[in-house]
């Protein structure tokens, strides 16, 4: 999770995200490159003292100030469509969990289970055990197997919200009377939080996602208690 005075993403815990953080890096540095130029360019124009003649016409420099711009952007928007493309592939998926946004909770029903849905409200500050964080814990967290394919359909009862786990790159809109769907693989166990992003009323910073990644073998006698229970 995202700590004080945090400059960077968080530590990525999917593929997806990883991807996410090697193009931010990746145009990163191309912007880096191209403020130097400038920067380079600007000063040497203000400090130079030499004059030409031929300095407002130059057939050279402007073929290169066209083409030069037009390779930038080819190497930004090819990383950047591969990356959109995986955002929306969904192969197989072994796990569909539906999330519903109400004001001001969450609810999660695992469609492959029968009676295997409950809802997710935030812990209040003063029932918050040792060690738990203030606005981000639930008293039912999202269980999870880890390396395994699973399906994200979000939907919204009232307003709209967002969904939202920045660990795995996983942000998508909870629209009424729509059905979103994300997907993603966690590739270690741990917990990882997120909260409601999109404005959605008074308590809207009341909504915590709070994700916990399990092997599956623990997650099928998690899945197995949650039904026995129910």
């Amino acid at each position: 999770m995202a700590h004080p005075s945090q400059i960077g993403f968080q530590d990525a815990a999917s593929p997806l995200m990883e991807e996410l953080i090697y193009f931010h890096d990746h145009a990163l540095m191309i912007v880096l490159l191209i403020s130097t130029l400038v920067l380079y360019v600007i000063t040497a124009m203000v400090t130079a003292k030499f004059t030409d003649k031929l300095i407002l016409d130059s057939q050279k420099i402007e073929i290169i100030w066209t083409i030069l711009p037009a390779i930038v952007l080819i190497l930004i928007a090819l990383p950047s469509l591969r990356i959109l493309y995986l955002m929306d592939e969904i192969n197989d998926p072994h796990l569909t969990i539906k999330t519903m946004g109400h004001q001001w909770y969450w609810s999660y029903e695992y469609t492959d289970y029968e009676d295997l849905e409950f809802d997710s409200y935030m812990i209040p500050t003063q029932d918050l055990s040792p060690g738990q964080f203030r606005l981000l814990e639930t008293d039912h967290r999202l269980v999870i197997p880890t390396e395994t394919p699973v399906r994200v359909l979000i939907s919204a009862e009232d307003v709209l919200h967002s969904w939202t786990l920045p660990a795995l790159g996983v942000k998508m809109d909870a629209v009424p009377g729509r059905l979103n769907q994300s997907t993603f693989i966690i590739n270690h166990p741990g917990v990882f939080y997120g909260q409601c992003s999109e404005i959605c009323g008074a308590n809207h910073s009341f909504m915590p996602i709070v994700a916990e990644a399990v092997p599956l073998a623990q997650f099928e006698t998690w899945s197995s208690s949650m039904i026995l229970n129910t």
